[in-house]
């Protein structure tokens, strides 16, 4: 019951977030259930190591995740606002919760424990300069390097309501996927997944 309640309390919260700054927090409405599951279904549960999830404001990608294997204990949420955080930690009290600008996802990471094993983002990331996401993006695919098997491992999850992905295609650094899109959602969406490149 108090799960539930915090869970309502969140989408309140979230859209009142939304009223003030629709630029930061980039929709209307949390992501639905198919979105959610669209992209939690993109993270490998044998896959060892930690999942940090960007941006989960309400936890509904959250959710999925566990719904789809993956161990509460595993996740580390960075959110920006402190109202969402605490109403993550009510909901979500194995995770770990990191209060910060998810932008500065090394500073924020630098004492977790490797390796890990995937990073899943809801930020809006068109809302941000080129030069921004494309930073972000560099420093996530470095924390998904293995340092112990000297590898690269996991995936960087995105959705956008663009057509396009939100950091253009590099060969030498990350392969890069997009899903079909996701219909049934406030906007339609797309699942966007980069895995980096082993260089020798």
């Amino acid at each position: 019951m108090k799960k539930q309640h915090s869970k309502e309390k969140g989408y309140f919260h979230f859209l009142l977030k939304w009223i003030r700054n629709p630029s930061l927090i980039g929709s209307v409405a949390p992501s639905s259930k198919a979105l959610s599951r669209k992209m939690a279904r993109q993270v490998n549960p044998s896959v060892p190591g930690l999942i940090i999830e960007l941006g989960p404001g309400t936890g509904t990608v959250t959710d999925a995740l566990i719904e789809c294997g993956i161990d509460e204990n595993r996740l580390v949420l960075i959110e920006a606002d402190e109202e969402f955080a605490a109403l993550l930690l009510l909901r979500f009290p194995k995770a770990q919760i990191i209060i910060g600008d998810a932008y500065e996802i090394a500073a924020l990471t630098k004492n977790l424990p490797v390796p890990v094993s995937a990073i899943v983002s809801s930020l809006p990331l068109f809302t941000q300069p080129l030069a921004r996401r494309k930073v972000l993006l560099q420093e996530a695919l470095l924390l998904l390097q293995n340092k112990e098997k000297n590898e690269a491992q996991g995936a960087f999850i995105q959705f956008t309501y663009a057509l396009k992905s939100p950091i253009s295609p590099d060969k030498d650094r990350f392969s890069l996927h997009g899903t079909r899109r996701v219909w049934w959602n406030m906007f339609p969406a797309r699942v966007w997944i980069y895995r980096p490149v082993n260089n020798p």
